[in-house]
């Protein structure tokens, strides 16, 4: 059994366990802390009946106009808690929240060319590949010689009736990561 409920800020003591993980970005306490303040309504964590953190996810929206989305800024699992579908019911919920409260177009998230699971996670929930962002990503550590690209992943949610959020061919346009606002 486990629960479902708002990132508190006391948790960023407490997700080691999630975040030593290598697919994880992980950013300053002021970060996650911006996040918690302004969005906490898309901020949350699984967490064990024992009490251990088993997954996260951390959103925000952004943009004007047609651009107003929603934004996974950070999404992980315990390698113990994987396969259990708790990224799935985490995008479900950021999706929903971007949809039914903050009236978005979309939601976005970008993630590592290298990440296959992730990028297989997010098609079989309907995400597409917008554009690719050529080294988006630090190199992960010493060995790593070049810095790597991402998949900019778009979903539209019922306020984009034109479905103008997604393109067919996003594989195929590369843009600098000094090109994506």
């Amino acid at each position: 059994m486990s629960i479902l409920r708002p990132f508190r800020a006391n948790d960023l003591f407490r997700f080691n366990n999630i975040n030593l993980d290598i697919w994880t970005e992980t950013y300053s306490i002021s970060f996650y802390l911006n996040y918690l303040a302004r969005w906490p309504d898309l901020c949350c964590v699984q967490q064990a009946a024992n009490g251990a953190l088993m997954s996260y996810v951390l959103g925000k929206v952004e943009g004007h106009g047609t651009e107003w989305h929603g934004h996974v800024t950070a999404l992980t699992v315990a390698p113990e808690y994987r396969r259990l579908s708790l990224g799935r019911n985490m995008m479900h919920l950021l999706q929903r929240i971007s949809d039914k409260v903050y009236h978005g177009y979309f939601v976005d998230l970008y993630v590592r060319l290298s990440n296959n699971k992730a990028i297989g996670m997010y098609e079989s929930l309907g995400y597409s590949v917008y554009r690719r962002v050529k080294e988006y990503y630090g190199s992960k550590g010493p060995g790593d010689v070049e810095d790597e690209d991402a998949y900019d992943m778009r979903k539209p949610l019922s306020r984009d009736i034109g479905r103008r959020s997604v393109r067919p061919n996003g594989k195929d346009i590369l843009v600098t990561a000094a090109e994506v606002p």
